[in-house]
């Protein structure tokens, strides 16, 4: 991962950027195309984190408490996540509007601040290492150094109230995944002076996926990377790199292919990412409120699961009973939206979901191990009642 990972995200930025979205082969010469970091993008993106940082700390936000820990305490989260987005997007445009900053300021440093971005999580990465050793709590370290430094050494590192999971999770990676993708509908309409329609339904369609996230905040508190993944390089960067540098890809790709979509397609991509948001997000809320209150309807009717001999409940109704990752089929539906935009002409942009594609059935194959290896005979039971793993009727 360290070594592949970050090099990958300079390929697909030099494929789309340089290349108009044609795949090349992996030369030496692309080692030439890496840029360095700029003081203007470094100035960027530490006032970037120096703001999300600061509206987080400085908010009020409601008081949530986790999952409980090995010890059965509980930490407690506050979720001002929904102003804090809307506050940076209000604070984006007005500094905008006021000549403050080019709106394609963030395309104009990509590349400097890819590379920033880099720097900073492999630099984080070893404050984060240095905190779970010193917190005292064995949390699934391994003892080999380089194995820790990439997994975590700490499930919840904190300073003070200061959750660096909870916050990295959304906030810097999230937010500016959105603002990347409005600099670069800015930099489409300087270049071709027009945005054009499969740009604004990218733009629509990823800002409803995270708006989304941020108005149902608390949910996170009970996905698996809250609960069980320590924090290390691998999420850190996944958040804060991964995400908005190559979420936007799609984007990214529409600055030069200013293709316009009839309106049967258009309908017909509405259609197809409000019924994978419908499924994604009403999978995920039925879930995470059945952990709250076993009790609460699902779909008007009580709820139906298996008992397990170790006492946690296995939901098998609503999207639950239909697939044991309904959430899942959700989340794909969507990505297929956002790709089908850019038409058919390079298979570049399609990177997105075709890596999500492959992640979650991995991450499907992963979960499957893990919970027969926990609960034994009631998970056979749970997979003959639950048949299908994530598409109903084909897997």
């Amino acid at each position: 991962m360290l070594a592949a990972l970050p090099p990958l995200t300079y390929y697909l930025r030099i494929c789309v950027d340089e290349f108009q979205g044609a795949l090349v082969v992996p030369t030496a010469d692309l080692l030439r195309r890496i840029p360095a970091p700029t003081v203007t993008a470094v100035l960027i993106y530490g006032c970037w984190l120096l703001f999300q940082t600061s509206a987080y700390l400085l908010i009020p936000g409601k008081i949530y408490e986790g999952e409980p820990l090995s010890d059965k305490t509980r930490l407690k989260y506050k979720t001002n996540g929904w102003f804090c987005f809307w506050l940076t997007l209000c604070a984006f445009a007005l500094a905008i509007a006021l000549g403050w900053i080019p709106a394609t300021i963030l395309y104009d440093n990509f590349g400097p601040l890819l590379t920033t971005a880099n720097l900073f999580v492999f630099l984080f990465a070893v404050l984060l290492y240095a905190l779970g050793k010193r917190s005292g709590r064995s949390e699934r370290r391994t003892g080999n150094l380089l194995v820790d430094y990439v997994m975590g050494t700490s499930l919840n590192p904190r300073l003070g109230s200061f959750d660096a999971k909870f916050f990295c999770e959304s906030r810097p990676g999230l937010i500016f995944w959105v603002l990347l993708n409005f600099s670069f509908a800015a930099k489409q309409y300087e270049l071709h002076g027009q945005v054009t329609t499969p740009m604004l339904l990218v733009l629509a369609f990823q800002l409803l996926y995270v708006a989304d996230y941020f108005f149902h905040e608390e949910a996170i508190l009970t996905t698996w990377d809250i609960k069980h993944e320590n924090f290390g390089w691998m999420l850190c960067w996944g958040c804060l790199v991964w995400v908005p540098f190559t979420y936007t890809l799609q984007a990214q790709y529409l600055i030069h292919h200013t293709h316009e979509l009839p309106i049967v397609a258009v309908i017909g991509l509405v259609g197809l990412n409000l019924a994978g948001f419908a499924i994604f997000r009403g999978a995920n809320i039925q879930k995470h409120r059945f952990r709250k209150n076993p009790e609460r309807l699902i779909w008007g009717k009580p709820p139906q699961y298996i008992r397990t001999s170790r006492g946690p409940l296995l939901l098998t109704s609503g999207w639950w009973g239909i697939a044991r990752h309904s959430n899942y089929l959700g989340d794909l539906l969507m990505a297929l939206a956002w790709c089908l935009t850019t038409g058919f002409t390079h298979v570049l942009p399609y990177f997105y979901f075709i890596y999500f594609a492959i992640l979650l059935i991995h991450r499907d194959r992963r979960d499957n191990v893990t919970c027969r290896g926990k609960y034994g005979e009631d998970w056979d039971s749970y997979c003959r009642k639950v048949r299908w793993r994530i598409v109903p009727g084909l897997y």
